[in-house]
């Protein structure tokens, strides 16, 4: 497969060459498959094969691209591609600052996140996974809906400088399962993230499952009082959230641009909790993580928070071009981050569901509908909508109605942070539109935190 991709590679170099094209060449290939279910049945089974060239031609400071979906047996196709590129060139308006032209040192093949497997993933073995995380927990009022995509992702990079190439590989699973009441209208979730076809644990997601089935059809269903309590975020909410900070807070281009919450300044300062180590480490396989960048510069583990302390911010090639800044291998379309864990034992939900406790506690596994509300000062903006509970201080369990939460990114990983479980699992942020992008983080399975501010609650589901 490798050596294909990298054939047409170097077939395109030389047609680049021949037009006197300075250019960077970049292929992108999907096999993606998706299951979706709705009211217990599948409503939607499909898959799609593509293959796309992105070009970018260079000329001091004038920089133009071209994007196609191609045939790659059509080679006659791919040259128009670059023929277009080139008469575009002229006519674009220059820069304020000359882009750094690729040029790689060596060559890199990177498929430690392929599993054969988990691409040959069959029909029938996604319905049978669905089958099984679902099994005797649907009714004539809880239906099943849900998501089952999968995939492989290749990606490579060729520069008409030398014939040295990039090429990546990886496979991806996500899963989302929901369960909900017609009548009553809760709904409760599940999800996975699959770097390879053992990752897949239906069963686990069947524990998760039945318990919060079991809880939001026995126990009292409730409009909570607003006010602050402590909240243990499971890890869709926990990842979502990093995942904005990161982005809104940790580039260069934020910081450059006026809208991250964090100042040049702000670099070695103890601002999160102690307790708080955030990286984005490139060694990390089961989160797709690759070894080298768009740009051919070497990944290494990068700390962003450690015991507390902002470390650094990421820039890519361009912003770092544009403001004289130096590049820390961060031209990648996704990051690989992780957050460690704590000391806290819980690794599960019915671990957590059976923890002693003084005070009540509200868990919020997922955070719908996330929105940046004031990125300068940090501060996001959601609802539970998915599964939430509160754990009351007598052992019992109340359903809580959908609450809504407004909060600065420090109220939740800053001095309030009470524990973090020792387990760590995998969520994928993955985007289901655009392109096969494969994105996942590795953080705490719980995340406690104190004096969160619930500023609404629903009368109702």
């Amino acid at each position: 497969m490798s050596n294909q991709v990298i054939n047409l590679l170097q077939q395109l170099r030389q047609s680049a060459l021949s037009k006197n094209l300075k250019a960077l060449i970049s292929y992108h290939e999907e096999d993606s498959y998706l299951m979706r279910f709705a009211n217990s049945a599948i409503s939607l089974n499909t898959n799609e094969h593509l293959i796309s060239l992105d070009f970018i031609a260079f000329d001091g400071r004038k920089k133009v691209s071209y994007s196609m979906i191609v045939d790659p047996a059509d080679l006659a196709s791919m040259e128009k591609g670059l023929d277009t590129l080139s008469e575009m060139l002229p006519h674009a308006q220059a820069l304020t600052y000359e882009p750094t032209f690729p040029v790689y040192e060596r060559d890199v093949v990177d498929e430690r996140s392929f599993d054969p497997a988990l691409a040959a993933l069959t029909n029938e073995e996604r319905l049978a996974y669905f089958n099984t995380l679902a099994e005797g927990l649907e009714s004539d009022d809880v239906k099943l809906s849900g998501i089952f995509a999968s995939g492989t992702t290749t990606t490579a990079q060729i520069s008409t400088a030398n014939e040295y190439t990039q090429y990546f590989r990886a496979t991806d699973a996500q899963v989302t399962a929901v369960l909900s009441s017609e009548s009553l209208k809760w709904e409760v979730n599940a999800e996975q993230s699959a770097q390879k076809k053992s990752d897949l644990d239906a069963q686990g997601l069947h524990a998760d499952l039945a318990l919060l089935v079991q809880h939001y059809q026995q126990d009292q269903a409730a409009q909570i009082p607003v006010g602050k309590y402590t909240v243990v975020l499971g890890p869709a909410a926990t990842a979502e959230l990093i995942s904005i900070m990161s982005y809104y807070g940790m580039t260069g281009g934020a910081l450059m641009q006026g809208y991250s919450f964090l100042k040049e300044e702000d670099q070695g300062k103890l601002l999160f909790s102690e307790k708080m180590n955030l990286m984005d480490d490139p060694r990390e396989v089961e989160i797709y993580a690759q070894e080298a960048d768009r740009f051919g510069l070497q990944r290494k583990p990068f700390p962003l928070i450690s015991e507390g302390r902002f470390q650094a911010f990421m820039w890519d090639q361009d912003t770092a071009d544009e403001f004289g800044k130096t590049v820390t291998g961060h031209d990648v379309s996704r990051f690989s981050l992780v957050m460690d864990g704590g000391d806290a034992p819980f690794a599960t939900l019915k671990d957590l569901l059976e923890m002693p406790r003084d005070e009540d506690i509200l868990y919020i596994p997922y955070i719908h509908y996330m929105n940046v509300v004031n990125p300068t000062q940090g501060m996001i903006t959601g609802s539970s909508r998915f599964g939430a509970l509160l754990l009351k201080k007598d052992g019992s369990v109340q359903v809580p109605y959908n609450v809504r939460l407004t909060q600065r990114f420090y109220d939740f990983f800053g001095e309030h942070m009470q524990w973090l479980s020792e387990k760590q699992v995998a969520y994928n942020v993955s985007s289901s539109y655009g392109r096969r992008d494969p994105t996942a983080l590795k953080i705490p399975r719980f995340v406690c935190v104190k004096e969160i501010e619930i500023s609404h609650s629903n009368p109702s589901y």
